[in-house]
């Protein structure tokens, strides 16, 4: 029996902050696509044109949904390395347990999509920034800078939720395939299959349902319970996992 004896919330809290300094790489990888994005972007979402002899219109449609969109796959990704031994491995510096280390990697996978989707949305205000400088030649239309402060809160958090759920899904995805290697392969097999072969067949409708449950919800109170369940249920059924492998697995 020691004198000082760690609790476990006091083990998760040292964790997570070790893994805030040790995986700066993480922050560093969410700012080169949200650049990358934000370049690709320029372009404009779109654009319509119209004319006589003596001017021409052009109007084009800037957004930043593409680095939203490539925020997604950064957080899909991140989420199934974060499952890897290499990142797990480090965990093993501590005096842990197999659930302390799942609970401290998704409270920093939390907070790392937290900063994303704030990332992600203050992202338009500098696309708007670069294009009214540098990317207009005669008149922008009044209200490009002006943003609705409501709207901009409710998107950034629904971003935020987006953003955690598909870290939350990778996070399952990456605990399945460390727990059996078979889901590296059934687990895109799955998914292609739905693609190419379920759709003729009426399978492919899942992801239409899963469109409108996710994608189409008007509430936004309803939307926020759905994303935090599932959500919760991926990062739990995660843990159940994890703690199945063997030590140093």
């Amino acid at each position: 029996m020691y004198l000082t004896e760690l609790s476990l919330f006091e083990v998760i809290k040292r964790q997570f902050r070790y893994k805030i300094k040790a995986y700066l790489g993480i922050f560093v990888s969410l700012m080169i696509l949200q650049i990358i994005a934000i370049v690709f972007s320029l372009n404009g979402a779109s654009s319509v044109g119209s004319g006589s002899d003596s001017f021409s219109i052009t109007v084009s449609n800037y957004s930043a949904d593409l680095v939203i969109v490539f925020t997604f796959l950064w957080s899909f990704i991140s989420a199934i390395l974060l499952t890897t031994r290499a990142y797990r491995f480090d965990d093993f510096s501590f005096v842990t347990n197999r659930l302390s280390s799942s609970v401290s990697t998704i409270l920093f996978l939390i907070f790392a999509c937290t900063f994303a989707g704030i990332c992600a949305m203050l992202s338009s205000f500098l696309l708007k920034t670069i294009i009214y400088f540098f990317f207009t030649d005669l008149t922008i239309a009044g209200g490009i800078l002006q943003t609705i402060p409501d709207k901009l809160m409710i998107g950034t958090i629904a971003t935020i939720l987006y953003v955690t759920l598909f870290g939350a899904v990778g996070y399952l995805i990456g605990a399945l395939t460390q727990l059996h290697k078979i889901f590296v392969i059934s687990i895109p097999a799955v998914v292609f299959g739905f693609l190419f072969i379920g759709a003729p067949l009426g399978v492919g409708n899942v992801f239409l349902w899963i469109n409108e449950f996710l994608f189409q919800e008007t509430s936004f109170i309803i939307f926020t319970a759905k994303v935090i369940g599932l959500s919760g249920l991926c990062f739990g059924s995660s843990i159940l996992m994890l703690n199945r492998l063997e030590v140093r697995q």
